[in-house]
């Protein structure tokens, strides 16, 4: 759709919390077709609030994202927001992720691209409004991909660190992850309970019930990691 962007006279820029090295070398190392510009110190998140354009929900980074060694936010990183502005300053468009259970605080789908671009067309077909009236917040946009449950994110989070420790899914350097999807984590779990089961036939149960017991012990530490990592933030919108 970039090119009917481009001839509707519209512009696609993306906008990251990373500091703008980091976003242009994102742009290479994707092969990417729109400009992506680095704002570490949310000088441009401040700007969109304080014109009431649009609040882009952030998150303070409290050292949680230890996978992402590279990574650097220094004032926390930005949830994901789409905001489409006509050149007089009018808002076509806006959405913004709020991190709940619901949408896997944050680490859910994202609008889907032809619905997007279908609504801010609308938008700019629709006679010019009263001055400073924007388009409202979409609060039921018509997503990509369906969001797990949080406890069936929770499954896939045990599943990918071995039942052991929830671990989230870490994004590298070049952009890729590592080669286990949700599904195939999923899989995993099977597995695990034909052990359990089989624990059970062949050992003393109370044998097999103290084990388990120990394993919920040992997990819950990583669960309570794991909701602190993603740092749900329930009911706002």
């Amino acid at each position: 759709m970039l090119s009917e962007i481009h001839t509707a006279g519209g512009e696609i820029y993306g906008l990251t919390s990373e500091p703008h090295s980091l976003a242009c070398e994102a742009e290479s190392a994707w092969d990417m077709s729109i400009p992506v510009i680095g704002d570490p110190h949310h000088d441009i998140r401040d700007e969109l609030s304080r014109r009431d354009w649009l609040d882009i929900f952030y998150n303070k980074n409290y050292g949680h994202l230890r996978e992402r060694g590279w990574a650097n936010h220094p004032k926390g990183y930005f949830q994901p927001a789409t905001i489409a502005i006509h050149k007089t300053g009018r808002v076509l468009y806006r959405w913004r992720c709020v991190p709940q259970y619901s949408n896997m605080s944050g680490a859910g789908a994202r609008p889907e691209a032809r619905y997007t671009w279908q609504a801010i067309r609308t938008a700019l077909a629709t006679p010019q409004p009263a001055e400073h009236e924007h388009a409202e917040m979409d609060h039921t946009p018509v997503m990509g991909a369906r969001d797990l449950s949080w406890p069936q994110f929770l499954l896939v989070m045990t599943a990918h660190g071995w039942f052991l420790r929830p671990t989230a899914f870490p994004l590298l350097r070049d952009g890729s992850k590592d080669s286990l999807s949700p599904p195939r984590a999923m899989r995993r779990w099977y597995a695990f309970v034909a052990v359990w089961l089989i624990a059970l036939i062949a050992l003393p149960t109370t044998w097999v019930i103290a084990a388990f017991c120990l394993w919920l012990i040992a997990l819950i530490p990583g669960l309570i990691e794991i909701h602190r990592q993603f740092q749900n933030e329930p009911g706002q919108i």
